[in-house]
C-alpha cells in the first residue's frame, strides 16, 4: 500500500517466546520493505514497495533453529526489470517455475519475473472486478502454497460494493480457480485505519492472514497498531472460518525507538514465521527495518 503515515509503531513481544525484533543497519540499506518469500538455500526475495525501479532484493538469511533469531543477512543485491514501481506489495517464489511474482497496488496486476528480476511476459490471470480495487487498498498481498499449487492474493479492503474480502486462487497455468469469501475485523474505532495486509501459505493446508489496525494521534506519542494473524482452511466452502492465532499490540512512547509495521510474512520452516516491517526508509531517522520471528502453533 501507498502509506499515508507519517509514522509507524513500535512492537512489543509477542506470546510463546517470540525472538525480540532485530535490525541491521550495516548489512541492510534503508528501504519500504512490503513483502518478503523464501527462494531457497536460506536465501530470500524481498520487495521494497518505493525501490526506484520495479524488481526485488535478494537477502541471504541464517537463522537459529532453536532460538529463531536472526544470526547473520547479508544483502545480495536488487534485481531490476528495469521498470518503473508498481507499489510491488506481496511476492511470492513458485518452484515449478523457478520463478517469483509480485503483486502491484498501482496496478493491481500479479507479474512473473526471472531470479534475475526480469519481466517474463506472464501474469495471473486476474478477474475483472479487481479492476474496481482502490489503488491504495488493492493487491496488497501474495503467497504460494507448493503443496496444493495454488497462488493466493486478496485486496487490503473489500472491493467496492463488496463487504467481505475475495481471496482469489490461481492454478500453475495462472488461471483463476476458487474464490473465497473472509470476513475482515472491523475498525477498532474510527480513528483506526485497518485491513489486511499479507498472506502466507503452510505445507499443512493452512493459510495466514495478517491484518493489522493503526492509531496515529495528531502528536503521534500514543499512537498504536494491533497486529492479529488468523489462520483459515481453505476447503469446499466459500466463506472461509478464522480462527485468531496470534495477536500483539505496539506502541509509540517517549522511551521506545522500537517502531515498526509488519507487512511482510513468510513461513521460515519449522514452526515458525519470519516478519518484515515498512520503516518508510528509515523515516526521520527513527524508525528502522525491523525483522521478527514468531512461532506457529501447530
Amino acid at each position: 500500500m501507498t502509506n499515508r503515515f507519517p509514522i509507524v509503531i513500535a512492537a512489543v513481544l509477542l506470546p510463546f517466546g517470540a525472538a525480540a525484533q532485530q535490525h541491521f543497519p550495516k548489512q541492510i540499506a534503508a528501504g519500504n520493505y512490503s513483502g518478503i518469500c523464501h527462494i531457497g538455500a536460506g536465501r530470500y526475495a524481498v520487495v521494497n514497495d518505493k525501490s526506484e525501479e520495479d524488481g526485488f532484493s535478494v537477502f541471504n538469511i541464517e537463522t537459529d533453529t532453536v532460538k529463531g533469531r536472526i544470526t547473520a543477512i547479508a544483502d545480495e543485491g536488487f534485481r531490476s526489470s528495469g521498470q518503473p514501481n508498481r507499489d510491488g506489495e506481496g511476492i511470492c517464489y513458485c518452484p515449478a517455475t523457478n520463478t517469483v511474482f509480485i503483486s502491484g497496488e498501482k496496478d493491481n496486476e500479479v507479474l512473473e519475473y526471472t531470479l534475475e528480476g526480469q519481466l517474463t511476459g506472464r501474469r495471473l490471470e486476474m478477474p475483472p472486478h479487481f479492476a474496481k480495487a482502490n489503488k491504495n487498498f488493492g493487491l496488497e498481498s501474495l503467497a504460494y502454497d507448493s503443496t496444493r499449487q495454488l497462488f493466493f492474493t486478496t485486496t487490503e479492503r473489500p472491493l467496492p460494493g463488496d463487504s467481505l474480502l475475495r481471496i482469489q486462487t490461481f492454478g500453475n497455468d495462472l488461471k483463476p480457480r476458487c474464490q473465497y469469501l473472509y470476513s475482515p475485523d472491523a475498525p477498532i474505532s474510527r480513528k483506526h485505519f485497518h485491513g489486511v495486509a499479507e498472506l502466507c501459505a503452510l505445507p499443512d493446508g493452512r493459510l495466514l492472514v495478517l491484518e493489522r489496525q493503526i492509531k496515529v494521534p495528531r502528536l503521534k506519542i500514543g499512537a498504536s497498531t494491533v497486529i492479529r494473524i488468523y489462520e483459515v482452511q481453505p476447503a469446499e466452502d466459500e466463506k472461509l472460518q478464522k480462527r485468531l492465532l496470534l495477536q500483539f499490540k505496539t506502541r509509540l512512547n517517549l522511551f521506545s525507538r522500537k517502531f515498526a509495521n509488519y507487512e511482510g510474512m513468510c513461513h521460515l520452516g519449522g514452526h515458525k514465521l519470519l516478519l518484515i516491517a515498512d520503516s518508510q526508509n528509515q523515516s526521520k531517522g527513527i524508525l528502522r527495518d525491523w525483522f521478527k520471528t514468531v512461532p506457529l502453533a501447530p
